[in-house]
């Protein structure tokens, strides 16, 4: 028995059209239209499935995470940006890659690192007061873009990008781009190509490494300076089993992924929940509220994190509704029986978190903004897994608890001080390429609190 097909199937193309360019209402009208499994079909014998219940969910990322793999047009695509890094890697190696890194995101040394994450906090805050003395709109993506940039290359790096941060932020946002654009059009020239786009992608890709390089190059130098522990304890890092450490070419993979990947989720959230707030200004108001109960007129700092239950589900309500990580797939290795069907090996399983984030069967009121939900004794009867912005499984996010910590106590600084406001009438567009990000930026109107 065959799952229903996507919504907009065309012949000879199958549904690359639709998810080439309306991705996500071609994802929510398969949700809508066929319930929990579709058949989905791509140029090239592709096929596979979408996958939106909380269940099937856990049966490939948690019951089958042994069969199935990141051998997909998706990956492959991305490891010509950041390599085989743990995002990208599969099997052993991978397992091996996660017990060297796994020492470095503990969660004592992230918390460790919540002064500097307040500090370098403290220098948006004092572009946005320039900005609202003059009245001037700030674009508050990009805005989060560069702090974000500021935290990863301070802490995990031990490098100060202020000079090259804007150069740094427009490679990444063009590398993101192409690498989408490669993986909805399979026809496109492989990169050793030497054609004019593959020369900018190269040239794009080299400016980010070389930041990387850099960054190895001292802290190998000088492991001692101030700044970088993540990279100290990469580099130092060695393996409980054989004693061995990462290559370069290891090292370096990791260390592209961690900047580049650390850097942009946390700005995405970021920026999606400045937006949400502006929007719903009850929750504005009561995120203020618990910031002036809990902080007074001090600083914030990483032991607040759990006292801050509801800017943290703010935070989360911010994830439901616009995950940056908008999709994930995997390989099947073998026949897997997903409800009522047997996907055959080989397929591909396409899993949703902005659709099963808007399931009708287990959120109330899916499109509206209420973290609530996230407060401690809600959503008891919701499946757990209805729920997964960072994945699940043994292959969930390492970098998970970093990117809350930072998000909470950027969150906590900015929003005692300002105020940030969408100009009248506009509600942002997602734009679905890796990563989900506004499109075209998110220009804010600050004024102080």
């Amino acid at each position: 028995m065959l799952a229903p097909l996507v919504p907009g199937h065309l012949p000879l193309v199958g549904n690359l059209y639709g998810m080439r360019t309306a991705p996500l209402a071609t994802i929510t009208r398969a949700l809508r239209e066929n319930g929990d499994i579709s058949r989905v079909e791509f140029p090239g014998g592709n096929r596979g499935h979408f996958l939106f219940h909380p269940d099937h969910v856990r049966t490939i990322l948690v019951d089958h995470a042994k069969h199935v793999s990141k051998d997909t047009p998706g990956f492959a695509a991305l490891r010509l940006l950041i390599g085989n890094g743990l995002v990208t890697s599969d099997g052993a190696f991978w397992l091996r890659q996660r017990r060297i890194a796994q020492p470095a995101f503990h969660r004592a040394k992230i918390f460790a690192l919540g002064d500097r994450m307040v500090a370098l906090t403290k220098r948006t805050a004092e572009e946005w007061t320039v900005a609202a003395k003059a009245g001037t709109t700030v674009d508050v993506a990009e805005s989060m873009m560069r702090l974000t940039l500021r935290v990863v290359a301070d802490t995990m790096l031990g490098q100060d990008v202020e000079r090259d941060a804007a150069d740094v932020g427009r490679a990444i946002t063009h590398l993101l781009h192409d690498i989408n654009d490669r993986i909805v059009r399979p026809w496109t020239p492989p990169v050793t190509w030497p054609t004019p786009r593959n020369r900018r992608f190269l040239e794009a890709r080299d400016s980010v490494g070389r930041v990387v390089d850099e960054a190895i190059a001292r802290k190998r130098a000088h492991p001692d300076a101030p700044g970088g522990d993540f990279l100290r304890m990469l580099i130092e890092a060695r393996d409980e089993e054989t004693g061995e450490a990462m290559t370069d070419q290891q090292l370096r993979d990791e260390v592209v992924t961690l900047f580049g990947a650390g850097h942009e989720t946390t700005a995405n959230l970021l920026a999606w929940t400045w937006s949400w707030l502006s929007r719903v200004p009850d929750v504005r108001r009561k995120l203020r509220a618990e910031l002036d109960a809990v902080l007074g007129d001090r600083d914030v700092t990483a032991d607040d994190y759990p006292r801050l239950p509801y800017t943290r589900a703010v935070l989360a309500e911010s994830l439901r509704l616009t995950p940056v990580v908008w999709i994930a797939s995997r390989r099947l290795l073998q026949d897997i029986p997903v409800g009522d069907y047997v996907l055959p090996a080989g397929t591909l399983a396409f899993l949703s978190p902005y659709a099963t984030h808007r399931h009708p069967k287990f959120w109330e009121n899916p499109e509206g903004f209420d973290p609530e939900r996230f407060m401690e004794g809600a959503g008891a009867d919701r499946p757990t897994l209805a729920y997964f912005p960072f994945g699940a499984g043994p292959r969930k996010c390492i970098g998970d608890t970093f990117a809350l910590v930072e998000a909470t106590l950027v969150l906590a600084t900015l929003a005692r001080r300002f105020v940030l406001e969408l100009p009248p009438g506009l509600v942002p567009d997602p734009e679905p390429v890796i990563t989900l990000r506004p499109r075209g930026g998110l220009p804010m109107r600050v004024r102080p609190a």
